[in-house]
């Protein structure tokens, strides 16, 4: 049995204002999100769903080191003329997506998608969505103030998360799933990092000098941990499944980059996925590392991929034979191959050995890559050196939302990418859901009945009504026979009333 293929992207955008010497980034990050909207912001979000204590250990933590800085937040919060509520603005949007300010950040969360093109359309589409309420914004500025940034870095010390999130069998025992994902995540930055200058974490500040493969990898503290803020680890352990806690539970990685490449958006999600169909197999590779932490930071730091990590065995392998160990296994495991599939061994393969042979060939498909090939160019003509400040700003400017300011943008516009989407899919794609996920099943019903919404979650939507509402559960509407039953009820009833009478097999 095909085990069912979830996953998504949450995204925090970097934010500043151009026009003034310090800016409050909740404040931005709350006018933004709250720009996307043509009337007054409604709370809906239900955050009872929230489990950021629980861990796939088998316990819960009784504080988060993030607590703390909550705490403080609050603190200073206290004076601000809104609530706690009102300062989040979380929106669900129609395409099934939520948009909200994270404190200091506004994120982006794709609806959850089944294909890889799916994937990529969504994610590009919250880059739309975000750039669309930045116009919205500094038109009411007056001037193009606010600039949006898909990275993960300030280069003062402080980082912020792409989380990639996959549904998983509840069956598949945790401590087999993190001994076989680990190794895979240390080295996965090769095919999916995002480049930076420098060195940067959150007691030093920022280093300039050098280049390196992952914005996240300096950022990265500990093995494993249910923390998403500090002591930040490579394999996040919250337990928060947004389904059916007795059969699965929600993989969230934090350790991964923001990629502004479709093709490197693909390859993370797909190979990541690829691997955990092995790991839930039986199947992992013999390459556990000695410190996957130190390894993470080792092999982000040699641009050239010719470090060497100690095995916990003993013997030393480089990032890329780790990443061909899993490579040459799924060969192996996937005897029958979908589409999608095969496409993910085949362009895993190919990048693997080019970034041996000729990595120049991986411009406008790998981010890393690319953005080593502008700034060596510039640096080469412009005759300064890697820890000259001119890099660094150039570094941001590649993730600038702004597309007549982004510089992968200006690579995009003269055809030097690698698309996987066509501009019709992702105007779609901000408007509607995929079609066979719950994603677009939220998006639906915001469509249809967004002023009978009483609050609404990922697992479901509550609509308002006479003793106590009417609750549409979505824990179960994982398969695509499934969603596609629920959506023809949804697009053809009058009311929500209607759509449960039709959903519960009522006359």
């Amino acid at each position: 049995m095909n085990p069912i293929r979830l996953f998504g992207i949450e995204t925090e955008y970097g934010i500043a204002r151009e026009d003034v010497e310090t800016a409050d980034p909740v404040v931005e990050s709350m006018e933004l999100v709250r720009a996307y909207l043509d009337g007054h912001f409604t709370r809906r979000w239900d955050y009872q769903g929230e489990h950021p204590h629980e861990d796939q250990r088998g316990f819960r933590v009784t504080e988060l080191a993030q607590d703390k800085e909550e705490d403080l937040f609050a603190e200073q919060d206290a004076h601000r003329p809104f609530s706690f509520h009102e300062m989040k603005s979380d929106l669900v949007l129609p395409n099934g997506a939520r948009f909200y300010n994270d404190h200091t950040h506004p994120e982006y969360s794709t609806p959850e998608c089944r294909s890889l093109k799916d994937m990529v359309a969504h994610d590009r589409a919250g880059e739309r969505i975000l750039w669309m309420a930045a116009q919205r914004r500094n038109k009411v500025l007056g001037g193009p103030m606010v600039q949006l940034y898909k990275n993960n870095t300030d280069f003062h010390g402080h980082s912020y998360g792409c989380h990639d999130n996959y549904l998983v069998s509840r069956t598949l025992n945790f401590e087999n799933l993190a001994r076989g994902l680990m190794p895979f995540l240390v080295s996965r930055q090769l095919i999916a990092g995002a480049g930076k200058v420098g060195r940067e974490a959150q007691e030093r500040g920022f280093v300039p000098g050098g280049f390196q493969l992952s914005q996240r990898a300096d950022f990265m503290e500990t093995e494993l941990g249910v923390d998403t803020m500090h002591n930040r680890p490579i394999l996040n352990t919250r337990d928060e499944p947004h389904a059916n806690r007795e059969r699965y539970r929600r993989l969230h990685l934090i350790v991964g980059d923001a990629n502004m490449c479709e093709y490197a958006t693909a390859l993370k999600i797909g190979t990541t996925r690829v691997v955990l169909d092995m790991i839930a197999g039986g199947l992992v590779p013999p390459c556990e590392l000695d410190s996957p932490v130190q390894a993470i930071q080792a092999l982000s730091l040699d641009f050239e991929l010719n470090t060497l990590v100690k095995r916990k065995t003993g013997g030393m392998i480089s990032g890329l034979d780790i990443q061909r160990e899993y490579l040459n296994l799924a060969r192996k495991f996937f005897i029958e191959m979908d589409e999608e599939t095969t496409w993910i061994l085949c362009e895993w393969e190919h990048v693997l050995d080019l970034l041996e042979r000729d990595r120049l060939q991986l411009v406008g498909k790998i981010d890393w890559v690319t953005k080593w090939w502008l700034l060596e160019t510039f640096s080469q003509a412009e005759a300064v050196g890697w820890d000259d400040p001119w890099l660094a700003s150039l570094d941001l400017e590649y993730h600038n939302l702004d597309p007549d300011r982004g510089l992968f943008f200006g690579l995009e516009s003269e055809g030097r990418t690698t698309p996987l989407c066509q501009e019709q899919e992702i105007q779609k794609a901000m408007k509607h859901g995929p079609l066979d996920t719950r994603g677009g099943l939220r998006g639906l019903c915001v469509q249809r009945f967004e002023k009978d919404i009483a609050s609404i979650q990922w697992e479901g939507v509550h609509f308002r009504g006479q003793n106590g509402g009417l609750h549409l559960d979505l824990q179960d509407h994982l398969e695509p026979v499934s969603v596609a039953r629920c959506r023809s009820v949804i697009e053809y009833a009058a009311t929500p009333l209607d759509m449960m009478k039709a959903l519960t097999g009522e006359q």
